[in-house]
């Protein structure tokens, strides 16, 4: 049987901790090197339900995307939320690792994943990020093209099919039927990389936490160099904006995880004979709770 530390080599392989941003700090954050693991439980957000789940499921490693701490602490009591889960982490013998800004970066990471998922085909990396050691391109977001343009609404309804059901669906800004052939994607927050999007040519982008003011300027400006170019603003006033749950558009990476994790395992640990290749196999379970924080939404009443 493979321990904590082995997996967790293979894991910083498949998503390169060198690929984090630099607020970011992932990898592992409970558990002992050297303790056997045999079943992965995968969750986006590592919440006290979703360790009571893992460790239900005899769970020796729990990998989330998302972070338990994204600032320093000096305390892990139970008093807290988080010194609560460290603590029945560690008294359940369950590691915690997490793959966040590396994953989104890596080679079927968060946002290849979510591209796929969307059909875009030559796609490359919205912020490229240079890696002589990376066999494939790297880096945050992606950008590639639908196999035939589709209006702005259809494609709308085409991410909340591929998408983790929610309460909220998606929000649109832009004219429902502008075509789109050139999309940008970045599962996640994303409102960081709007000149990266204009710059890459995308009809729209689909993305997380979309604010106000940052939507509203930034179609403004489009329809203005539309109007200044002599174009119909409601054709050329690009790029257009989906707004996916957070939640929702990182969980996707999952399709890819729950093959790419046991499979490279094999091939470092498992060797060449039966018998090894069996110790070195682990079981794979990924949790169906969706962890979105807004459990309704109410529109406009019918009447």
């Amino acid at each position: 049987m493979v321990n904590l530390s082995q997996v967790v080599s293979v894991l910083e392989t498949l998503y390169p901790l060198r690929y984090a941003e630099e607020w970011d700090e992932p990898g592992l954050i409970v558990g002992d090197p050297f303790a056997p693991v045999s079943k992965i439980y995968c969750a986006v957000d590592p919440t006290e339900g979703i360790v009571d789940e893992a460790l239900a499921w005899g769970a020796d490693l729990l990998v989330t995307h998302h972070p338990l701490f994204f600032r320093s602490v000096h305390t892990v009591a139970g008093s807290g939320f988080r010194g609560a889960i460290v603590n029945k982490l560690i008294g359940g013998h369950c590691g915690l690792w997490v793959g966040h800004t590396n994953a989104d970066a890596a080679y079927r990471g968060v946002s290849e994943a979510l591209a796929d998922a969307l059909g875009l085909i030559d796609q490359v990396p919205l912020v490229p990020i240079s890696d002589p050691a990376a066999s494939h391109s790297v880096g945050l977001g992606r950008v590639g093209n639908l196999a035939t343009s589709v209006s702005l609404q259809d494609f709308a309804r085409a991410v909340v099919k591929v998408l983790p059901p929610t309460q909220r669906g998606v929000d649109v800004a832009g004219d429902m039927t502008m075509p789109v052939r050139r999309v940008a994607v970045l599962g996640g927050s994303g409102d960081s990389l709007f000149d990266e999007v204009r710059a890459s040519g995308a009809d729209a982008y689909v993305t997380s936490d979309l604010r106000h003011h940052p939507v509203l300027d930034a179609r403004q400006q489009a329809v203005r160099e539309a109007q200044l170019r002599g174009e119909d603003p409601a054709m050329a006033a690009r790029p257009a904006f989906i707004n996916t749950p957070h939640y929702a558009s990182e969980k996707v990476w999952f399709r890819y995880a729950l093959e790419d994790i046991p499979d490279a395992i094999i091939a470092r640990f498992g060797g060449t004979e039966g018998e090894g290749r069996e110790k070195a196999r682990v079981e794979m379970k990924l949790s169906a709770t969706n962890t979105d924080p807004f459990s309704a939404h109410f529109g406009p009443s019918a009447e």
